[in-house]
């Protein structure tokens, strides 16, 4: 069952506090296990938060929450075209923005992690 994008206010802080570093490993894993390298994962947060480099880089070995990560990035224009269902919610009707974020980097993660081709996860078609 899907919901339609109510989150819970629990929900909702459990995600805003939790740290990227501690995630970052998940998503390497997630995605190198299916054949996508570093550079591939890195590529797609680039896209969505406009990171790069040296401020990736401190961010990935930091202990930054995704409050402050995503309060620091400059969202792509096109991340609204991220659509569909994860972690049980439909992305495009998630109503708190920091958790609608954070479920569109799990999308990418995710997209990436099933071999889709890296100008379709970038929203370029």
């Amino acid at each position: 069952m899907v919901a339609k994008g109510n989150t819970t206010k629990e929900h909702d802080e459990k995600i805003a506090k939790m740290v990227f570093s501690s995630v970052y490993p998940h998503y390497l894993n997630k995605i190198v296990k299916n054949g996508r390298s570093e550079k591939e994962l890195q590529e797609v947060i680039t896209w969505l938060t406009g990171f790069e480099g040296m401020v990736l880089r401190d961010l990935i070995e930091g202990e930054v929450s995704f409050k402050e990560f995503f309060d620091r990035a400059n969202l792509n224009p096109d991340a609204s075209l991220i659509k569909g269902v994860i972690c049980g919610y439909r992305i495009e009707d998630i109503e708190t923005p920091l958790t609608q974020k954070c479920r569109y980097l799990d999308k990418l993660v995710d997209e990436l992690a099933k071999g889709r081709k890296m100008g379709k996860i970038l929203r370029a078609c």
